[in-house]
């Protein structure tokens, strides 16, 4: 299939100045690029094919062989079956070029040149704390083993008395260039890896990485409230960089462990109280645990039936998010039926339950008179709309 026409695949006309001409292709490029379109085959195709325009209209002397001879002008005597780059040369290095000097030193999305300083990687740590601790923070001490900078070299990989030297192949620019007819193209140096610089004796500490791994103590103060999930950041904690780049971030991961007496929701705390028999039917207090420690005394209406809920203001979690916030604390009652009664005590309920009318259980009252409909054909359900 032939070829389109740079000019076209940029957009541009061709008396393009070269402003505008890397104004077009640094759009494109952005709207191709594979980590902006992930598993999409004809953009990566759009991509390359961008990259392999501009590479040649942004070069004043490809761009004159290009504009007399076409395409014609890199289909021989460039060797690699037709590759526009040269034999060895590829195209994956030319783009990472392009990007450096169109988008910066950084490159696209933050990206580095090869061999150039690199920030170390950021680094999880899992942390359990009780309900209890989340209520009130706590400075807590972790151990994290992690990669720092070797202190017997000092960072620098080679051995003490000696220091790195310049690189011999690429005379330290970290870069070489291959001659391919009236193209000049650049490579990472395949010597030092684009370090610009060898060791020819190595640290024996860290035998030349310039890092080795070891556990370091930090102390880290967990606020009050941290619920489950909740991430704490400690800017420059993580591994160390390379070649001079900074240190990685620490990610502190909190996982609040469940509680036996309290439930949470965010900053909300919910509980369960048995209430007996008498008190739930006479009315009175019971007393209730609160997560700080202390004690409520919580009132039960008369004739209080299991399920109800009771809330205690300002009696739940404090809100990491609202620093003025203090959640509530719900009792849900049931009522407790008593077990192992003596004999004195079965005949009194025996005696209340002689007594006792329909207004004393009016719900299983209701419920008695649905079964009696129910037995005697009576059904709801059945009857027409």
């Amino acid at each position: 299939m032939s070829k389109r026409d740079y000019y076209e695949v940029l957009g541009v006309s061709r008396d393009v100045d070269e402003k505008a001409l890397k104004s077009a292709y640094r759009k494109l490029a952005m709207k191709y690029h594979p980590d902006q379109n992930p598993g999409d085959q004809e953009a990566e195709e759009k991509f390359k094919e961008v990259g392999e325009a501009y590479a040649i209209l942004s070069d004043a002397q490809k761009r004159a062989a290009y504009d007399q001879f076409g395409h014609g002008a890199f289909e021989n005597g460039m060797g690699g079956g037709g590759n526009p780059f040269g034999a060895g040369v590829h195209p994956e290095d030319i783009f990472q070029d392009l990007f450096s000097q169109v988008f910066g030193a950084g490159g696209f999305g933050g990206g580095r040149r090869r061999g150039g300083p690199q920030r170390g990687a950021d680094l999880r740590y899992d942390l359990e704390i009780t309900l209890a601790e989340a209520f009130t923070g706590k400075d807590e001490t972790i151990h994290v083993p992690q990669a720092v900078d070797c202190k017997t070299c000092e960072g620098s990989g080679a051995a003490p008395g000696t220091e790195p030297e310049t690189c011999e192949t690429c005379h330290g620019a970290g870069r070489v260039r291959a001659q391919q007819g009236f193209f000049t193209m650049e490579r990472t140096c395949p010597r030092c890896g684009g370090k610009g610089k060898t060791i020819k004796k190595p640290c024996k500490d860290c035998g030349g990485a310039g890092q080795v791994r070891e556990e370091r103590t930090l102390n880290v103060k967990i606020p009050a409230g941290v619920e489950s999930g909740m991430r704490i950041r400690l800017a420059g904690e993580g591994e160390a960089g390379a070649n001079g780049g900074g240190k990685g971030d620490l990610y502190i991961f909190v996982d609040v462990v469940e509680h036996d007496i309290f439930e949470r929701d965010g900053p909300n705390l919910y509980c369960r109280a048995p209430v007996p028999m008498v008190t739930a039917a006479l009315g009175g207090e019971i007393e209730i645990p609160t997560i700080d420690g202390g004690r409520a005394r919580v009132v039960v209406p008369e004739g209080a039936q299991t399920g109800r809920k009771l809330r205690l203001r300002g009696k739940g979690m404090p809100s990491v998010r609202q620093s003025a916030h203090t959640g509530d604390l719900f009792v849900e009652m049931f009522v407790e039926t008593p077990r192992n009664l003596t004999q004195r005590q079965k005949d009194i309920l025996r005696e209340f339950c002689d007594c006792s009318g329909a207004d004393c259980h009016p719900e299983s009252e209701g419920f008695l008179g649905r079964i009696k409909r129910f037995w005697n054909g009576d059904h709801e359900e059945d009857r027409p709309n």
